[in-house]
């Protein structure tokens, strides 16, 4: 896969927490679902990552993995459309890992925000662990097995791409070179032919002595349409315009996710931990009891009493399901003491059910056939072991560990 190619891919995973919420499905499944239509998605169980912060509870894992991909089917992530697999089935992902951790300083990881933040807020786990402290690199290898040049992520989570980029730069700086690299890379030049030849050197020129962005996309463009050049050298010319040596691993862009703070019952960000959410499958008749039991602004004691919507949790949830018509009724409604509390939140359970009724629909063939599910996971596991091997194979042959 050449560079540009990579920039086609998408890489993302989820850590197995059990049933997902509306909160999952707000923040990170709608946006996978248009994804998938656009690029050649890659979504995995992340498994081997809940380990680094539950080592000492792993029987729940199993379960929570087959419920996950469950809901994404059902959220509408389609198999025909995107490669689904678990991580620890491509141990790949583990070699890759090793092997990145040899190059990789001590103070990359150390300094990554959520490694102080996530010990933070699990002070009662001991997390004084080496795959705590290693998890943003297996997070390197995850997205650089698949040479994925995007990878959505929150604005929270940029610092692990920016890592992966800088493990992927100086990986081809170290491997990148072989013995007379630019020799090879003025050969393939020449293939090219006298006039593309010609607008590379003056692209590239402008790239090393500008950093002219457009220059490197025009020069990237032509490299890409060369018909007599074979992928090797493409990847040294690659690799050439921007100073370095072949690009072995693409260096991924962050692929910034709309921020998606959906509130849960109480008002604050809907968490497990929190316990204010609605799960993804929820039964009906428990969204309803959860949505009409929610509480309001506490100034309104009676119905006679004007509320503020702005204090109201059940507001938030307007926000994200209303129409504009509908908010406003609201706002003129709560603050006039004209609507009720459960008058309020009459749109909100009617939009929520709505919303969840093709969800419920889509599961229902998953859960009633466990295997259907299993042989997903074991399709794209194939596929993603198949991109993992032609990667790792790259890898060790630029490591001197490629034996005959």
């Amino acid at each position: 896969m050449s560079s540009v190619e990579s920039q086609q891919r998408v890489l993302s995973g989820m850590r197995p927490t059990g049933k997902l919420h509306l909160g999952h499905y707000h923040g990170v499944l709608k946006n996978w679902v248009e994804l998938q239509h656009d690029f050649d998605c890659f979504f995995f169980v992340a498994d081997w990552h809940a380990l680094t912060t539950h080592y000492e509870n792993p029987h729940v894992i199993e379960q929570s993995v087959w419920d996950m991909v469950i809901d994404w089917l059902a959220a509408g992530v389609n198999p025909g459309s995107a490669t689904m697999f678990i991580q620890s089935r491509v141990p790949e992902h583990a070699e890759l890992h090793l092997l990145l951790s040899m190059i990789t300083p001590l103070g990359w990881l150390e300094r990554v925000p959520t490694y102080k933040d996530q010990q933070e807020k699990l002070k009662e786990k001991d997390l004084a662990t080496y795959g705590f402290l290693g998890y943003p690199l297996l997070q390197s290898a995850d997205i650089l097995m698949y040479r994925a040049g995007r990878v959505p992520v929150g604005a929270d989570q940029v610092s692990h791409v920016e890592m992966t980029r800088e493990v992927a730069r100086r990986f081809n700086h170290l491997y990148g070179k072989d013995p007379g690299y630019e020799d090879q890379a003025e050969a393939a030049i020449q293939k090219m032919g006298k006039k593309n030849a010609k607008l590379y050197r003056g692209l590239r020129t402008r790239f090393l002595e500008q950093g002219d962005e457009e220059a490197l996309e025009t020069a990237q463009a032509i490299i890409q349409a060369q018909q007599n050049v074979s992928l090797g050298d493409r990847e040294r010319l690659f690799g050439y315009i921007e100073g370095g040596g072949k690009v072995i691993l693409p260096e991924p862009h962050p692929l910034l996710t709309p921020a998606a703070k959906m509130p849960g019952l109480d008002g604050q960000k809907m968490s497990k931990s929190y316990g204010n959410t609605i799960g993804l499958r929820e039964d009906p008749d428990t969204v309803v009891k959860k949505i009409r039991t929610m509480q309001t602004d506490p100034q309104r004691v009676r119905l006679t009493d004007p509320g503020d919507p702005d204090k109201c949790p059940v507001w938030q949830l307007h926000e994200v399901y209303s129409d504009e018509s509908t908010k406003k009724w609201v706002q003129e409604g709560c603050r006039s003491a004209g609507i009720g509390c459960l008058d309020c939140k009459k749109p909100v359970i009617e939009a929520v059910l709505a919303e969840q009724k093709p969800i419920h629909e889509r599961a229902k063939q998953y859960e009633d056939d466990p295997e259907l599910v299993r042989s997903i996971i074991a399709e794209g596991t194939e596929k993603a072991r198949d991109a993992a091997k032609a990667t790792l194979e790259e890898v060790r042959r630029a490591m001197g560990l490629s034996y005959r």
